[in-house]
């Protein structure tokens, strides 16, 4: 997978750093009992996603693929090519 760049971006490693921290403060305040830690924590993931999709619309996410076609172009293309 890494020769797809599967998740090897800016965006993903800090919204995925981000979440982790999250879950990891969310799991301190399960055993010690703080429900308003465990829902910081919760809050932290959500901003994980939203960070990393903000970085990802910003340009440092993986950028689509030259060789991928939506739908109405792939019809097109096969069109063009079975002569109809």
């Amino acid at each position: 997978m890494s020769a797809a760049a599967h998740g090897n971006t800016p965006a993903a490693w800090t919204g995925s750093t981000i979440a982790f921290i999250g879950f990891t403060v969310s799991g301190v305040a399960m055993i010690i009992p703080a429900i308003w830690l465990f829902f910081v924590g919760l809050g932290v993931v959500v901003l994980g996603g939203i960070v990393g999709k903000a970085m990802a619309m910003a340009g440092m996410g993986k950028q689509p693929s030259p060789n991928f076609y939506t739908p109405e172009e792939t019809a097109a293309r096969q069109a063009v090519t079975s002569g109809v």
